[in-house]
């Protein structure tokens, strides 16, 4: 599993695109994973066949561990793999044997690092691997052409502390090292299940289960969850799985987008004053402009609605207002104004809510914002959004209409300034030239960081963006 960037530790093997004995070529992409930031493709560097899947879908795999092995002998044929019950017995010894030399074929071209340092033999381990314990992609062919999801290994003797060994240190990867002090947890007390008594972060989770709710907490050594039901966390809450007859809680591990949008907006509520306004408002006119643009053969193929003009009078609002554009450095007390505007769109996909942005919007045209927001909306529903698509944005519109919802109090993307929540565009009564008439009416909501954006300037760039949609006109006079 290849570092990715971003300081992520860990992945989740979505799907596989290859099968053992496939063939292989430099640059085709095996398998798509998803970080804690996007779906992301993987290519693999070098020509061959595959010879084993070392993890199943749905699997979490911590960086750096090998979750496939190709075999690059002459003409990429794959030798014939051992037996199953003489496999296990085969991966030990091909671990010990000295890395080829030359290239090392790694995923995505990253160089393995050379190093003498050894881990030390972990206390009596099993004799059956798994397969992961090979340094190098590579792995013989004799291990096996195919590795189901390992089973938990027999947990080995425990002491009174509850870690295999007298008073050794537990073994543990630093992920869990680090989310073990995350939770305040110590390891020391941990029932370790993973294989040659390491402990897991399925039994992290499970000790800080049992310590915040010891009514409900179930044995420490409880088997880690299946890989299915790890997998249920990249879904909507609405596509959990089904209550078992008589169940009164059903829990689902919070993994992925989604582990990281609830950190981030947790930061964001709590570190960024947030304030509020709202602004209901006529769109009748930007209703018959979108009709019009629809049928203008200079914008045929192009994807016209209501949002595309929203996201046009936000950055002409931001052109009039342009300290709304900044952002709050901690670290120096200073705010940054920005000189461009990369204007997050919040998305929900069945794998949580991201806001990928468009770079440098405030320089398109409308058709070249159309081009971008249905290349952003596509990417983001198809889960190919990439961890630079969601860096860097400076404001956000949130459509929260699409629902029927008619507004909110939307929570700020964190290193943001401002977030446009959009209400659904109704026909209400309303007061048009001295008479009551069905008009298109929503209502905005705009939420704002009040160190960067005091009242004044927030309630002049909230009536800018209504004005320009209450007369489109603006959209041409005001550019």
């Amino acid at each position: 599993m290849p570092d990715v960037g971003e300081g992520l530790t860990e992945a989740e093997i979505l799907k596989w695109y290859v099968q053992p004995g496939d063939t292989v070529t430099d640059g085709q992409v095996v398998c798509e994973v998803e970080t804690a930031k996007a779906a992301v493709e993987l290519p693999i560097p070098f020509d061959g066949t595959v010879h084993a899947l070392l993890f199943e879908e749905g699997t979490t795999v911590d960086v750096g561990q090998v979750i496939i092995s190709v075999q690059t002998g002459p003409g990429g044929e794959p030798e014939p793999a051992a037996p199953a019950a003489e496999a296990p017995a085969a991966a030990p010894e091909a671990a010990e044997e000295p890395a080829p030399e030359g290239r090392q074929p790694v995923l995505v071209g990253y160089g393995v690092s050379q190093s003498s340092t050894k881990r030390r033999p972990r206390r009596a381990a099993p004799a059956a691997q798994n397969g992961t314990a090979a340094p190098a992609a590579a792995v013989p062919a004799a291990a096996p052409a195919a590795v189901p999801a390992p089973a938990p290994a027999a947990a080995p003797a425990l002491n009174g502390s509850g870690h295999a060994g007298g008073g050794e240190r537990p073994l543990a990867k630093p992920p869990v090292r680090k989310l073990a002090k995350d939770l305040g947890i110590d390891l020391a007390s941990v029932v370790p299940t993973g294989e040659g008594g390491v402990v897991t972060r399925e039994d992290v989770h499970a000790a800080a289960a049992a310590a915040l709710a010891p009514q409900a907490a179930a044995p420490a050594a409880a088997p880690a969850p299946s890989a299915a039901s790890a997998a249920q966390a990249a879904v909507p809450a609405q596509a959990a799985p089904a209550a078992e007859p008589g169940a009164r809680e059903t829990r689902i591990p919070v993994k992925g987008v989604r582990k990281v949008t609830a950190q981030a907006m947790v930061g964001s509520a709590f570190t960024a004053p947030h304030v509020t306004e709202f602004i209901t408002l006529d769109v009748t006119r930007t209703m018959k402009l979108v009709q019009e643009l629809k049928a203008d053969p200079d914008l045929a193929g192009l994807r016209i609605n209501p949002l595309l003009l929203i996201a046009k009078a936000v950055l002409i609002a931001v052109r009039r207002n342009p300290d709304v554009n900044a952002s709050w450095d901690e670290a120096a007390q200073e705010i940054v104004l920005k000189h461009y505007v990369n204007l997050g769109i919040a998305a929900a996909t069945p794998r949580g809510l991201i806001v990928p942005n468009i770079k440098d919007a405030q320089a398109k045209t409308l058709p070249e914002l159309s081009e971008a927001l249905s290349a952003l909306v596509a990417t983001a529903r198809d889960g190919k959004t990439s961890p630079a698509d969601m860096q860097g944005g400076t404001l956000t519109i949130t459509n929260v209409g699409v629902f029927g919802v008619d507004t909110g109090t939307p929570i700020l993307n964190p290193g943001e300034s401002a977030i446009l929540a959009v209400g659904a565009i109704k026909l209400q009564p309303w007061v048009h030239k001295g008479k009551v008439k069905p008009r298109h009416v929503t209502t905005l909501a705009l939420s704002f960081d009040h160190r960067l954006i005091d009242g004044e300037l927030g309630s002049k760039f909230l009536a800018d963006i209504a004005a320009v949609l209450e007369q489109p006109r603006r959209l041409v006079t005001w550019s």
